[in-house]
C-alpha cells in the first residue's frame, strides 16, 4: 500500500515516514505520556528543611552560650563567697619566768580549788597543806593567785543560805569559823541580799519540823540564833504561834 501523503510503500496501519494512518484507521499513532515525579519534589522539601534547620540551629547556638555565661555570671555576683569560721587557736598558759615546777604545781591546785568552791586566805592554805605542799609553797600559792577574798566570802555566804537559814550575826560567825576575817564576813553579810525576817520564819520552820516550842520558846530559840526580837516574832508569826 502507498501513502496518501507521502507517497512511501509500507504495509500496516500506519506509515513508517510520516506516522499518517492506513486507510481504515483513524486513530493517530499513541504518544507516550511522562509521568509525574512527585517524590522529586518532597525530597526537595525535605532536604529544604533539614538546610533551614541545620542554619537556624547554628544561629541560635552562640545566644545559647552567651546566655549560659550570663547565667553562670549572675549567680557569681547574687552568691556572696562563704564565710569560713576562725579556727580556734588554744594558747598554753604563760608561766612567769623563775617559777619552779613545784609553785607552778601549787598554783595550779589552788586556782582549780578557787574554780571548784569558795575559799579564804587561810582556808585555802589549809587545803593546800592537807594536800601536801608545804606552808611555804601553799602560803606562796594564796598570795599569788590573785583571789579577791570579799567576792569569796560572798560566794560563800550565798552557799550557806541556799543550805539553811542564818541571822545576820549567824552568818558573819559561820564565815568567820571558815576563817574569812571579820571585815570580809560583815561585807559578805551586808551584801548577799537577804531577807532576815524570811531567814527567821525559814528558821522557825526547821526547829518547829525537829521539836516542839512554845512560842516564847521559839522566840528565845531565834534569838539565840542571832536573829532579832523583831524578827524572831516575825518568824514564829509566819508559823501560826
Amino acid at each position: 500500500m502507498k501513502c496518501s501523503k507521502c507517497g512511501q510503500e509500507y504495509q500496516g496501519n500506519f506509515c513508517p515516514k510520516c506516522g499518517t494512518p492506513a486507510p481504515g484507521n483513524a486513530d493517530p499513532a499513541p504518544r507516550k505520556k511522562k509521568k509525574f515525579r512527585w517524590w522529586y519534589v518532597l525530597i526537595a522539601l525535605v532536604l529544604i528543611g533539614v538546610i533551614g534547620s541545620a542554619m537556624g540551629g547554628n544561629e541560635e547556638a552562640p545566644s545559647t552560650e552567651d546566655d549560659q555565661d550570663q547565667g553562670e555570671i549572675s549567680q557569681q555576683e547574687e552568691t556572696p563567697d562563704p564565710i569560713e569560721d576562725p579556727e580556734p587557736t588554744e594558747s598554753e598558759p604563760e608561766v612567769p619566768e623563775g617559777w619552779t615546777v613545784e609553785q607552778q604545781n601549787a598554783m595550779a591546785a589552788a586556782t582549780d580549788y578557787l574554780d571548784y568552791s569558795a575559799f579564804s586566805y587561810s582556808g585555802l592554805i589549809n587545803q593546800l597543806e592537807y594536800e601536801g605542799y608545804s606552808t611555804e609553797l601553799a602560803t606562796w600559792a594564796a598570795d599569788n593567785c590573785n583571789a579577791d577574798w570579799n567576792a569569796e566570802a560572798l560566794e560563800s555566804a550565798k552557799d550557806y543560805l541556799d543550805y539553811s537559814a542564818f541571822s545576820y550575826t549567824g552568818l558573819i560567825n559561820q564565815l568567820e569559823y571558815e576563817e574569812f576575817t571579820t571585815e570580809q564576813a560583815t561585807y559578805a553579810a551586808d551584801n548577799c541580799g537577804a531577807d532576815w525576817n524570811a531567814e527567821a520564819a525559814e528558821c522557825a520552820k526547821s526547829y518547829l519540823d525537829y521539836s516542839s516550842f512554845s512560842r516564847d520558846g521559839l522566840i528565845d530559840q531565834l534569838e539565840y540564833e542571832g536573829f532579832t526580837y523583831e524578827q524572831a516574832v516575825y518568824g514564829v508569826e509566819q508559823n501560826g504561834m
